[in-house]
């Protein structure tokens, strides 16, 4: 794996934190005793199912009103525990000031979860685009707050890069198993997570542009050429099954170092299945098939569109181990329908805890 290209700069920078990065196999742990608790059919147990709370960011973030509609965490959280959910993906740790009267702080948050016996499990926090002293220190505070909220994963909503070039791509996994370290060492899983471009084909073979850079594929994705490079005890994957079927939709073929165009069609649930621990947590988002939608999907409440979640659960392997987080973007329904939000979020639920394999 690229430690070995790599390690002993990356433990010369991050100094004692190197002797630690072991604590990473806490996941073949977690796994171990995940897998048994299988729900007797089930494959969401009840402890696995979750909600990213961007879906409900409406209601998070409003103000007190005349709606009767919960507002701010501690009211939204408690809403989301009467539902069902157990587990909480965070993206953004602010509510309304007007709350409070401030901002509420992680210490606070944490007490509203453990009083409502839900547990934090991720959060779409921030990488650092380099690695410096700044950016390593600028992390480490956010390893401690996702350490306050009790996580077990922390990571990013976006790519590790946008380029399809193989250097950028390169220069990524370094990066990302440094900041993986890191978090690896205080006993935490730093996890990308990714839309449909990460799985375009990688422009890595052929003739180059005038930037020097290449022109052609050779058939690989992005995303996969990053899993296969980066060190699987160091970074992780969350797998949005809605976006990664839409790169099924997209992504299609690709232009060979000869110069052919070559049919390859994306398999979602292959590439999970392939490595199913790596992927300890999923957004569970539906879409309905619209072939005039570029995306090929409306998103959807989870159970009202045409992606088949219970066949993907029941094939991507290591039952019980993985956490979905139900996610819409277009959940919140605005001021017409300031409810509708917390509505789709039962609804979703409901589906999730059905499934059964």
């Amino acid at each position: 794996m690229n430690d070995s290209q790599h390690g002993m700069s990356r433990r010369r920078m991050l100094g004692a934190l190197a002797g630690v990065a072991g604590a990473a196999a806490v996941g073949a742990t977690g796994w171990a005793s995940a897998a048994g608790a299988n729900g007797n059919g089930l494959l969401v147990p009840a402890g696995k199912r979750g909600i990213i709370l961007y879906s409900v960011r409406d209601r998070i973030g409003a103000a007190p009103d005349a709606s009767g509609v919960p507002y701010g965490f501690e009211r939204v959280l408690a809403r989301l525990a009467e539902i069902g959910y157990k587990e909480v993906e965070f993206a953004g740790y602010n509510q309304h000031t007007s709350i409070l009267g401030r901002q509420i702080t992680p210490q606070e948050i944490r007490k509203i979860l453990d009083d409502n016996g839900l547990r934090a499990n991720g959060s779409h926090a921030s990488i650092p685009g380099t690695v410096t002293p700044d950016t390593i220190a600028a992390f480490e505070r956010t390893l401690d707050t996702a350490e306050i909220l009790g996580m077990q994963h922390i990571g990013t909503g976006s790519d590790p890069t946008g380029s399809n070039y193989k250097a950028d791509w390169d220069a990524a996994v370094d990066r990302w198993n440094t900041f993986g370290e890191m978090a690896a060492a205080r006993g935490l899983k730093l996890y990308t997570h990714n839309h449909d471009a990460a799985y375009n084909f990688l422009l890595d073979s052929g003739p180059l542009d005038a930037q020097g850079r290449p022109t052609r594929s050779s058939g690989v994705r992005k995303l996969e050429y990053f899993i296969a490079r980066t060190n699987p005890d160091w970074v992780w994957f969350e797998m949005d099954i809605y976006w990664a079927h839409v790169a099924q939709h997209r992504f299609r073929s690709y232009t060979d170092p000869d110069g052919v165009t070559q049919t390859s069609v994306f398999d979602p649930l292959a590439v999970v299945a392939a490595q199913p621990i790596r992927f300890p947590l999923f957004h569970a988002k539906d879409g309905a098939f619209n072939p005039a939608n570029s995306a090929g999907y409306d998103m959807v409440p989870l159970g009202q569109g045409d992606i088949d979640y219970g066949h993907f659960f029941a094939n991507m392997g290591a039952k019980g181990y993985h956490n979905p987080m139900w996610e819409q973007d277009n959940a919140p329904g605005g001021a017409a329908d300031p409810g509708r939000s917390l509505r789709y979020a039962e609804v979703s639920f409901q589906h999730m805890s059905g499934l059964r394999g």
